[in-house]
Parts: C-alpha cells; structure tokens; sequence
C-alpha cells in the first residue's frame, strides 16, 4: 500500500483548496491508499518562517513528506502563482525531497487566465525537488465548485476532469520507476 500526502498551502480556514484537497485524499482511500493530508496553515508560523526544522511539528510534517510514495501539492492561485505559503514551506525540503516521488500538482482560482501558474510556477518547483513523475496537473475555477451543508460539490464541468487527473496518479504510483 503507498503512501500519499495531501499537501495544501491555503491560508484560509475556509478554503475550497483544503476541501479538494479532502476530497483527493478520500477517492485515493477509496483504493486502500493511506492519503494523509498536511494543512500548511496549521504548522506553527514562527518556526515555518524561520526554517526551523528542529521544531516537533515542522519535524513531523516533514517526515510526513519523506515516507510519502505520492504527494498531491494543492493551492489556491495569488497574483497568477502558488500561495507562499506552500511556497515556504517546500523551502523546507531537502534539495532531492521529492525523489522517487510521483507529484499531482492542483490549483484552485477564479478565473482561467491563472491555469499556467501549475506549468510555469508549481510543476518546476516539484521537478527541482528532483520528483520521480509529475502526472498532468488540473486547474479547478472557482465556479465549478460549491460548498453547501458543510462538503464539497464539485460541478460536472469539472468532475470528470478531475476524476481523469486522480487516475492518471494512481496509475503512476503503482507504475515501476
């Protein structure tokens, strides 16, 4: 059984990103995969910004990181990029972090004109943490999804998509490097 990590980097204790996030990690479960899921956000700010590695629960996550088969990095899009936050956060991982690792890179914002951040800005970042297999990333607008009583609905517009992205990284994970 392989081990994935949700990693999500939005700010917001609200975020419509965590909630993708959620739900990527439960259709992983589905298959019997461990799908943990790392909320940026909660890690203690001082010792995040100060790179202090030695802090128990910086410690933790990036253990986390490092038993993970599979990582699925998730982010809201600021100013046409990834939130700095996620930003921060993988300055913290070693220089090889994601070696032997398959990478599924997810966005969330309100408007198309932003889907290359995942090409431009996140997808290079995961190839220089030297990532076995970066699957094709997806780009969930704003509109398509709606948070009512509490969970996640994600519009048909964007379901099937999303569901194709899932399967692609679940047939890279089980895939020989």
């Amino acid at each position: 059984m392989s081990n994935v990590l949700v990693i999500s980097g939005s700010p917001s204790p609200t975020s419509k990103t965590e909630l993708i996030g959620d739900h990527v990690a439960r259709r992983l479960a589905e298959d019997e995969w461990h799908a943990g899921h790392l909320r940026v956000r909660t890690l203690p700010p001082a010792p995040l910004l100060h790179a202090d590695t030695s802090d128990p629960a910086i410690a933790t996550a990036l253990d986390q990181v490092s038993r993970a088969d599979g990582i699925v990095l998730a982010t809201p899009t600021y100013k046409a990029s990834f939130s700095g936050l996620l930003k921060t956060f993988l300055d913290l991982l070693p220089q090889h972090g994601f070696t032997h690792k398959v990478v599924l890179p997810l966005a969330t914002g309100g408007s198309a004109a932003h889907v290359l951040v995942l090409d431009y800005a996140l997808r290079p970042v995961a190839h220089s943490l030297d990532a076995r297999h970066v699957v094709q990333s997806f780009f969930l607008l704003d509109k398509h999804m709606a948070y009512e009583d509490g969970s996640l609905r994600i519009l048909p517009e964007s379901t099937g998509m999303l569901d194709d992205v899932i399967e692609q990284f679940r047939k890279a994970l089980i895939a020989p490097s």
